[in-house]
């Protein structure tokens, strides 16, 4: 095991169910990223391929929007092809953070690219392992600030220590105006919870049980954020058996293999 986890960030990760990595990307990695971003947008709208990622719009905003970036909600599946968005999910420190919480073989499922626009709705209450049927957990999230994310523009906001629950029934979002099949936990006191504020560069690594929401944004800036999530390999998804379809969103790569890289190029 590397042991690159600090004591206080094994303290945080035990009791709270997650820890911050102040000012772990460089602003100009943050803004390659959003580059990279657009581009990909408007090649969509454009009807050019953009290999296997793919673009989720935030319906609301249709009226309003300018440019095909002004109504993306999120781009998802850019670990693999995207060399910026590879290279930072390969981080040799990064990774050495995770062996410690998953062990010296990870994967990387998921990754999505999180515009919330200027009126854009939060995500109610949720355990993120509940949108991950799996034969095992926790997973680790990866929560990397691209824009700063005050208490105005839709922050996260999370329950320390609820990640020691197990995974909570759900309702269906309520929302007459919500349009992303989002669940909610009801069942739960969340009376607890704090914000989680973050300055562009900063990394939030967190439990998959961690209980977390994000409110709306009621500001007038977006709050951007690029999100991944990793598993132990050899994690099975039983989202076929359990659901009856596998979700189009996640795509298995390797990430590290006995502590070194693992992706097979």
């Amino acid at each position: 095991m590397p042991n690159a986890m600090t004591q206080l960030m094994r303290e945080s990760w035990d009791r709270d169910g997650y820890f911050m990595l102040p000012g772990f990307a460089a602003p100009a990695v943050l803004e390659a990223m959003e580059m990279r971003v657009v581009e990909l947008v408007r090649q969509a709208a454009a009807g050019e391929p953009i290999g296997d990622a793919y673009v989720m719009k935030e319906q609301r905003l249709a009226a309003t929007a300018i440019e095909p970036e002004d109504q993306l909600s999120k781009l998802f599946r850019i670990h693999r092809d995207e060399k910026l968005f590879r290279e930072f999910v390969l981080d040799e420190n990064l990774l050495d953070l995770c062996e410690d919480l998953l062990g010296p073989d990870i994967d990387c499922f998921l990754s999505q690219f999180i515009a919330k626009r200027p009126g854009a709705l939060g995500q109610p209450w949720h355990q993120d392992s509940f949108y991950f049927p799996f034969d095992r957990s926790p997973q680790v999230g990866l929560w990397l600030a691209v824009s700063e994310a005050h208490i105005d523009n839709g922050p996260l906001w999370v329950v320390p220590g609820s990640h020691v629950e197990p995974v909570h029934e759900v309702v269906r979002d309520s929302r007459p105006e919500s349009s992303y099949g989002y669940v909610e936990i009801v069942d739960y006191d969340t009376s607890s919870e704090v914000p989680v504020l973050m300055q562009p560069g900063d990394l939030l690594v967190f439990h998959s049980h961690l209980f977390h929401r994000s409110t709306d944004n009621a500001s007038e800036v977006s709050r951007l954020a690029m999100v991944y999530h990793l598993a132990s390999a050899g994690t099975v998804d039983e989202s076929m058996q359990r659901w009856g379809f596998t979700p189009p969103n996640t795509d298995w790569m390797p990430v590290r293999r006995h502590g070194g890289i693992g992706l097979d190029e």
